[in-house]
């Protein structure tokens, strides 16, 4: 088995059934997995900032960054490897409120809502979440079954 990192905004995508795409220490940032299952192709992204015209210049080298131009690049890159969009099955974690509880800024629940929005204009639906609170996550993603898994104050459920 491989396990594949993915890194603070960065993304991920796989279609062997040994790899284990994970990333770890999601606070206000989000996870988010999709898995086609008929083609047995999956993919990762963990990004930082829900609008990418706060800085179009680091949206360019950096696209996962952000949640509109990473998750139209994950997107993209699925449907490059045969996954159709009437199948993604997309999965969140994250959008905590770790350095932020008096919520000033919102990052997390502005990060969530524009995956939301995201999704809604692509008509995909998002099956299952764990966002919010104040604490850390891990998200895991085995690609021969599309089995999300998150593990969260010690201990660890399926999404």
């Amino acid at each position: 088995m491989a396990v594949v990192v993915v890194g603070i905004s960065d993304i991920k995508i796989s279609d062997k059934p040994d790899d284990t795409l994970i990333t770890y220490s999601l606070g206000s940032c989000i996870g988010v997995t999709m898995f086609d299952p008929v083609m047995k192709v999956g993919g990762m992204i963990h990004y930082m900032l829900p609008l990418s015209k706060i800085s179009p210049d680091k949206a360019k080298t950096k696209p996962a960054m952000f949640a509109d131009t990473g998750i139209t690049q994950l997107l993209n890159k699925l449907y490059k490897m045969g996954a159709v969009k009437k199948r993604l099955i997309v999965k969140a974690a994250g959008g905590s409120e770790l350095l932020d509880q008096n919520k000033v800024f919102n990052i997390g629940e502005r990060n969530f809502l524009i995956l939301r929005k995201l999704m809604w204009k692509n008509n995909i639906l998002i099956k299952a979440s764990d966002v919010g609170g104040n604490i850390s996550r891990t998200m895991k993603m085995e690609v021969s079954t599309g089995k999300v898994l998150i593990k969260s104050s010690g201990r660890e459920f399926e999404l």
